[in-house]
């Protein structure tokens, strides 16, 4: 029987034009075709277990990827990761939008009439434009301030 641990392949001329390697992100990805990946399979896990994104071609196209269990796993989470962030900042926002104040600020904008909440809109415009035009004095008090409750003290 023999030992796969110990035997060491030799790697021909053509073999190392086939394999590329190349960084990506600080991981390592190498390229090889299907045929290779079949005869060295071994070799092949033992890269990704490693960490090496392996990469496997067929008729010079990529088809497929090999790839550790740990990396694996970390794509698998991401999107629930995201979801969490979103989730946190809903409940944030959420939070903010039930205190007294945003609840006077929300009533006093259903009692508006027309000519406030134009008022309130040409306020929130030049607004926006001083925070673009001053991005340093975007997080001022005076631009914190909810538009409804400054065309309320106006009129």
């Amino acid at each position: 029987m023999k030992n796969h641990d110990t035997a060491e392949k030799v790697i021909t001329p053509q073999r190392q034009r086939n394999v590329s390697r190349q960084e990506n992100r600080g991981a390592t990805k190498t390229s090889y075709t299907a045929t290779e990946a079949k005869n060295e399979f071994g070799r092949l896990l033992e890269q990704a277990i490693q960490g090496t994104t392996v990469l496997i071609t067929k008729h010079d196209s990529p088809r497929a990827v090999l790839i550790s269990i740990d990396h694996f796993q970390t794509l698998q989470e991401a999107p629930q990761a995201k979801l969490n962030t979103l989730t946190e900042q809903f409940d944030t926002l959420l939070e903010r939008m039930q205190t007294p104040k945003a609840r006077r600020g929300m009533a006093a904008a259903f009692r508006a009439d027309s000519k406030q909440l134009g008022k309130a809109a040409v306020a929130a415009a030049a607004a926006r434009k001083r925070r673009i035009a001053s991005p340093s004095n975007a997080r001022t008090k005076r631009s914190d301030k909810p538009v409804v409750a400054a065309a309320r003290k106006r009129a």
